[in-house]
């Protein structure tokens, strides 16, 4: 069974990011010139702060410098958190997205773009909001009717620590 480097990268990093209180979201190797870049994604239910990526850069590197992971040639290795744009595509990703806005792509060709209420093992329910003065309407959708779900950018939300002040 031959295992990618990919694999071989998150056996080796999952534990170290766990330790953190952190997820490990993504791995990338890909090529840049002569180097090869390595990024690292990783993200939590309360978000990811800049000392927390930088802080798990420096354990990283210290890690595969101890190891042959990346091999003897130059590497660039980026940690980040994912940025506002990354697909949800996992159970987690959901719930850390209650309460906000996200355009859901249905398997069957729609769309919809709601706010997520609550999420449950099958689904979520949904406000869908309301257009030229109507009221908001509920909706149900479960996981197997989403093709693709991204995080909509609302630059008038507000924030949950200001709702609960």
């Amino acid at each position: 069974m031959s295992t990618t480097q990919s694999d071989r990268l998150r056996a080796l990093l999952e534990p170290l990011v766990a330790a953190k209180g952190l997820d490990l979201e993504e791995i990338e190797t890909s090529k840049a010139g002569k180097r090869r870049m390595l990024r690292i994604i990783v993200d939590s239910d309360d978000g990811v702060e800049l000392d927390a990526c930088a802080e798990l850069s420096r354990e990283v590197s210290d890690l595969l410098d101890e190891t042959d992971a990346m091999g003897e040639d130059e590497y660039v290795l980026e940690v980040s958190s994912p940025g506002a744009d990354r697909p949800l595509t996992e159970h987690r990703h959901y719930i850390r997205a209650i309460g906000r806005l996200v355009k859901f792509q249905t398997s069957d060709g729609g769309e919809v773009i709601a706010r997520i209420l609550d999420v449950d093992d099958e689904g979520m329910d949904l406000e869908v909001p309301g257009v030229k003065g109507r009221k908001a309407t509920a909706r149900r959708i479960v996981f197997t009717d989403i093709a693709k779900a991204r995080v909509e950018i609302e630059f008038n939300r507000k924030d949950k620590k200001e709702e609960e002040a």
